[in-house]
This record gives C-alpha cells, structure tokens and sequence, in this order.
C-alpha cells in the first residue's frame, strides 16, 4: 500500500505537508513512503508493523528526531546510509527486521558506527562506550544500490503522467542536489512559487533546462561568497564558449580569403 498525501494529512490532522511534525502510520500495511521526500519537517515518525524495504524517501528529513520501524521488510542494514544526514535523529527502533539477524551484539555495533548520534536504539540507551566500540568493530556499511521503485518513485504523487511532468523532474533534481548539500529539501508547491520563469515562458526542453532550474533556486540559499565563487566558474565557462567561437571565426576568415586569393 502507498501513503498518500491524503492519508497523511488525515492522520496527522495537518492542512499542508510543511506542517506535519508527528505521523503515526503503525500497522497500516504500507510499503511505499516516498510521499516523505515532500514532508521535511518531521519530527517523530512511527511506521512500525508494516512492509517498508527502502528507507531512502526519508533522507530529506532533517527535523527528524524519533524513528519507529519495528517489525517492517527492511532486508539490509545498509538501509541506514540513507538516515547517516540526518543529523538531529535520537532515537530508533529497528528491531524485528530481517536486517537485524541472528547476532544481536554485531548488529547492534554496525547500526551505532553508521549513526553513532543515537541515544536511544530498540528502547535501550546509548553508551559512550557503545558508540566507542561500535566505532572500532562495528561493520562499515555502504550506500545500498537504487531499486527499481526508487527510480519509479513519484514522490507521493499520482502516477499518472508524472514521469514526464518536467516539474517532477526539475524537482527531483533539484532536491537531490539540495540532499547532496545538506540543506532542506523543497516540497513540490514550494518549488512550483519558487520555480524560475525559464521553463514557464522560454519553452525550452526540459531536458535542457531541468539542471538549469536546480542551478537557479539552489542561488537562492547562497551567501556573497558563495555566489562569488559561481560568478567565477561562469565566467570562466562563458571564455572558453567564447575562445572556441573566436576559433572558429578565424578558421572561417582565413579560408575565406584562401579562396579570394585563388
């Protein structure tokens, strides 16, 4: 089952995705969550007792403070790598997974390398000489590889259409980089306000145009400095577009006047 924005406002009594703060979505059978990547401000999260695989939709969610999956399909625990950014994340119950195993020591070691911030895990307190050891023998784990329904995610929305819905696309691009950068993800009605008149008015591919528009409204966020720094590499970019032209110019003068001389 996928939650759908409809849900998740019902149940958290909320008018718009910005503004949920507390979900708890326990034992609802659900499987797809990507409807998170457009809900960043959350703050505690109960999705246990359900039949989640991918935790990758819930990488966006910085407030995120308390995460409940007990008892869902979570197959590797390199599921984590997608909760390693969220930097405010306390608590977490994962038990009852098949990513938990026989060894619950070594699990236990593996999860606190991978996110040594934790306080709480399965409902037991954090040690400093936890998080010590796990440091030194816990398994390092690796970014696990994109499925196929995280590439057919559309981020909580209808199915129809949305795969060449150039907005969805510029979004998705857009967030990712945001992702990449730490900083907050846009939901999808923030960045149709904030979406630049590029695509709206230039009809230009979207293809074309898809980095552009995660370009601009990356800008946004940047200081002076910063700003400086991609005045810089356009400027530069722009000397060579100009430098090549200005070869090719001369190339075609000087055939030119070859052929006048013949």
């Amino acid at each position: 089952m996928k939650l759908t924005r409809k849900l998740v406002l019902a149940k958290a009594k909320a008018s718009d995705l910005d503004s949920v703060r507390k979900l708890n979505c326990w034992g609802c059978s659900l499987s797809d969550i990507s409807i998170f990547s457009q809900i960043p401000n959350i703050d505690v999260l109960t999705l246990s007792v359900n039949s989640i695989s991918s935790l990758s939709p819930l990488a966006g969610c910085h407030s995120l403070c308390e995460l409940y999956l007990r008892r869902n399909s979570i197959q590797s625990l390199s599921e984590l790598c997608h909760l390693r950014s969220l930097s405010r994340l306390r608590v977490l119950w994962l038990a009852e997974n098949p990513c938990c195993g026989p060894e619950a020591s070594k699990y236990r070691l593996t999860v606190l390398r991978c996110l040594p911030r934790l306080q709480k895990l399965d409902n037991q307190v954090v040690t400093e000489e936890e998080v010590s050891l796990a440091l030194a023998q816990g398994e390092d784990i690796t970014t696990p590889p994109t499925t196929v329904q995280d590439q057919l995610s559309t981020n909580g929305m209808a199915d129809v259409d949305t795969e060449n819905d150039p907005l969805n696309y510029n979004m998705e691009e857009t967030n990712k980089i945001r992702e990449q950068l730490g900083m907050k993800l846009l939901a999808r009605d923030k960045f149709e306000s904030l979406s630049s008149p590029v695509t709206k008015e230039a009809k230009l591919p979207f293809k074309k145009t898809h980095t552009l528009e995660a370009v601009l409204l990356l800008m946004k966020d940047l200081d002076e400095e910063e700003l400086q720094i991609v005045h810089t590499v356009a400027l530069n970019r722009l000397q060579m577009y100009t430098v090549g032209t200005e070869t090719i110019k001369d190339a075609m003068k000087t055939e030119e006047t070859t052929d006048m001389q013949h």
